[in-house]
């Protein structure tokens, strides 16, 4: 019997749960596909009563199966049933176990808290016994111990006192709870009595051996005011601060006599005697007094931070009154002894008494300071500036806690410094002049042309000096104040340095450049700079830079060493752009001179007759006489300015933005060219568009490729002049497509400038007349939305067919190149 699971369920079943490779249990089974499966070809049909017998045995297998399934269903429901009754019974007694257990359980509870019951008494009553009598032992100590602390009180036995009354404290918070109790209460008020009769006591040995008038008495009981100090540090800290109030002032009482502010020895040249006389003072409390007190008291730094705060009231009392008899040696003497003094505490106290005063912040710990100035120093040699304003920003978080404690009194007074150093810095400035005057401008072909003016250095040199002095003094107002002094001085040093010194143009001296304009003569030239002065020029320049960047820096430096409230009145944006237009005049004036210098061979360009040229040549000599010029001027300025490059760029900027404006002007002034007029003309548009590409390594051995902005500029405004010649060239006839043409080539909607070119032409008014109407007709209507100007703006398109003599010209400028 052929019996299969997958032959009793549906075919849904047999592909989820039993999968089939049979084609019969497919979903999509197709009797003709299966039929053609099993007969191929007409010679398996030979094969028909094989294949037709095994179908037939396989139907009756299936049948077979069915069958048995069928009859193997007809008990299920009576057997459900009987398991269903079984399940019930057993159910039922599974509860009545459970329900026993549970009766069980309850009844062992019981049991167990009736046995433990005792136990829990037993337990209360043993913790209840153990604090009654540790609290009985309490109280008998606190009793005891207050017997001893009254009377070793009254025989000053303080060695024993120290320790049994930090004892009888520590005993008495165990009672506070208990406070109510009559006795207990009694303990306490005893304690608190014992406590303020201590103190009493205590200062008043301690105005006995050190009495307020008089001098010290050396044989005063050190031993039992050592140990009375022990007893004052479990005492009322008021009791320790006023012991330790008492025998400052008293041990300081004869410094407030000796400084007294009429005494000669409490002015500023003496001040090195207060110094002298608390070092002494303090060697002396060390040798007799340095074991009476605790050492956690930090005596020694506490008499120490007094003086400061004495001698800083003093001295600012006897400044004011002598305000008129401080100069600036005397001051910066006295500041300098004090900074030093203070810098001595701070290697020899730790400052953690400074808080300690009412009124006085803890101060925060600092962050790490980006201020390069703390560490910074000058030596008498000077060093160089830019040396030390292009070291990496360091902080250097304050490590002397004592930095004007004393110092802080002269910050008032510091206005003599400062106009000390108006005065000095004015002073300055005219020795700057003079030396410049006496020594003349930098000279050719030296070190010193084109270099930074070595004032410049020494300004800032000189600057930076006072700015530590400054800075060590106070970083507050009078910081400000020399910051301004300062700015007053970057001004009339690049007024009377830089600006005052700069060459005067030929247009500032009577009109030359006009002149020369109209000069005629071959060989002819305008007044120039000589190379001297364009040294010079280059100088004030590189002078300039090198102050606009030192500022800029000298602004970060003092944003950060100033207080934080000041910041915003740190503002150098003024000096700076004074520098800047120092920068930009010298960059003019070196533009205006090498203009000038092409304006006349220009002006003969416009002169030279254009119809009467026969044949084309070599370039033109007014070419020459540029290209002479540019060679003569630029190298000198490139080598002048190669510490600045990015200054010798704008000046090639500069150059070309003007030349080639002026060139096309004068192109235009050139009336009535013939076509090989034009066609020289083209060839020498050529020629000066060739040089100026080259213009920033022109005369140079080694070759660097331009900027690409300023080739841009060269390549657009040198092509605009080829376009209009190319215009010129072109026949007039007919009209229609010659104004087209102009069009492509220039992309300009100015009817003036279409005029302009007609008349390099040579048309006549009525021709002209008639091509401006066709002109202004045939110009492209601008898109809606933008101004409908005359000037037009879309690409350059290369011509579409060139003429015989265009592409000879062509030849000729490659056969010369």
């Amino acid at each position: 019997m052929c019996f299969t699971p997958t032959a009793i369920l549906p075919s849904r079943f047999n592909i989820q749960v039993f999968p089939s490779q049979d084609p019969l249990d497919r979903a999509d089974f197709n009797a003709v596909e299966y039929i053609n499966t099993l007969f191929p070809t007409e010679q398996s049909l030979a094969n028909i009563d094989d294949v037709v017998n095994k179908i037939r045995l396989k139907i009756r297998c299936l049948d077979d199966n069915i069958r048995t399934v069928v009859r193997g269903q007809t008990n299920v429901g009576q057997d459900g049933r009987q398991a269903l009754e079984e399940a019930q019974v057993a159910i039922g007694q599974l509860f009545g176990k459970i329900k026993d257990i549970k009766d069980k359980a309850e009844k062992s509870e019981q049991m167990v808290k009736e046995i433990t019951r005792d136990i829990k008494q037993l337990d209360h009553a043993k913790r209840h016994l153990t604090t009654s009598i540790t609290t009985l032992n309490h109280l008998h100590m606190l009793a005891g111990g207050v017997d001893s602390l009254e009377a070793m009180t009254r025989k000053r036995q303080y060695g024993e006192v120290a320790n049994l009354l930090q004892g009888v404290v520590n005993v008495l918070e165990h009672f506070h709870k208990y406070m109510g109790i009559p006795q207990i209460r009694q303990l306490s008020e005893r304690v608190k009595v014992a406590q303020s009769e201590l103190g009493t006591q205590i200062l008043a040995d301690f105005e006995e051996a050190f009495p307020a008038q008089g001098s010290k008495r050396a044989g005063g009981p050190s031993n039992v005011l050592r140990d009375a100090c022990l007893v004052a540090n479990v005492l009322d800290p008021r009791i320790k601060q006023e012991i330790i109030k008492k025998f400052i002032r008293q041990h300081l009482s004869e410094y407030m006599v000796l400084f007294q502010e009429n005494q000669d020895v409490a002015w500023l040249d003496k001040i090195d005697r207060r110094y002298a006389w608390i070092k002494r003072q303090l060697v002396d409390y060390e040798e007799k007094y340095g074991r009476m007190f605790p050492e956690e008291w930090c005596m020694t730094e506490r008499i120490a931070v007094e003086f400061c705060h004495i001698t800083r009231t003093e001295l600012a009392k006897v400044m004011r009154t002598r305000a008129k008899e401080i100069e600036v040696k005397l001051l910066l003497f006295a500041i300098q002894r004090t900074t030093n003094f203070e810098g001595l505490l701070a290697k020899r106290f730790s400052g953690c008494t400074l808080t300690d005063r009412p009124g006085v912040k803890k101060p925060e710990t600092p962050l790490e300071s980006t201020n390069p100035f703390l560490e910074d120093e000058i030596g008498e040699d000077g060093s160089e500036m830019e040396e030390d304003l292009d070291r990496p920003k360091k902080h250097k978080a304050p490590d002397n806690p004592f930095h004007g404690i004393i110092s802080k009194c002269f910050e008032s007074h510091l206005y003599v410094y400062i106009e000390s150093q108006d005065k000095n810095l004015g002073e300055m400035i005219d020795r700057f002049v003079s030396d410049f005057r006496a020594q003349g401008p930098p000279k050719a072909g030296t070190e010193d042309g084109g270099a930074v003016l070595p004032s410049c250095a020494d300004l800032f040199v000189y600057y930076k000096k006072c700015m530590v002095q400054c800075s060590q003094l106070s970083t507050g107002e009078p910081m400000i104040a020399f910051t301004t002094i300062f700015q007053k001085y970057l001004r009339e040093y690049a007024w009377k340095i830089l600006s005052g010194n700069l060459p005067k143009t030929s247009s500032n001296s009577g009109g030359l450049t006009i002149k020369s304009l109209l000069q005629e003569k071959e060989g002819s030239e305008a007044a120039k700079f000589t190379v001297e002065e364009l040294c010079l020029i280059c100088s004030i320049l590189s002078t300039a830079e090198y102050c606009l960047a030192t500022t800029q820096q000298l602004e970060e430096k003092l944003k950060e060493k100033v207080d934080k409230n000041l910041v915003e009145r740190i503002n150098l944006t003024g000096e700076m752009d004074t520098f800047s237009n120092v920068i930009s005049n010298s960059i003019q004036l070196l533009v205006q001179d090498l203009d000038a210098a092409c304006d006349p061979a220009l002006t003969a360009m416009s002169k030279m007759p254009w119809q009467s040229v026969e044949h084309v040549g070599d370039q033109s000599p007014y070419v020459t006489s540029v290209i002479m010029h540019i060679k003569q001027n630029v190298p000198i300025i490139r080598d002048n300015l190669a510490s600045t490059r990015k200054y010798f760029t704008q000046f090639c900027i500069k150059f070309t933005n003007s030349f080639i404006p002026k060139f096309i002007n004068h192109l235009f002034r050139c009336k009535t060219i013939s076509m090989v007029g034009a066609e020289q003309l083209l060839l020498d548009t050529h020629s000066l568009k060739t040089v100026l590409l080259d213009l920033p390594s022109i005369g140079s051995q080694v070759v660097r490729k331009a900027p690409a902005s300023y080739t841009k500029i060269v390549v657009k405004g040198m092509t605009r002049a080829e376009m209009i010649l190319k215009v010129v060239m072109a026949p007039h006839e007919p009209s229609v497509v010659f104004v087209d043409n102009y069009i492509k080539l220039l992309a300009d909607g100015n009817p003036e400038t279409f005029q302009k070119t007609l008349d390099m032409k040579g048309l006549k008014r009525s021709e002209q007349s008639s091509m401006l109407e066709l002109f202004r007709q045939r110009l492209p209507t601008p898109p809606s939305g933008t101004d409908g100007g005359p000037s037009l703006s879309f690409s350059t398109p290369t011509p579409e067919q060139e003429n015989s003599r265009i592409r000879k010209l062509e030849k000729l400028i490659k056969k010369r190149l």
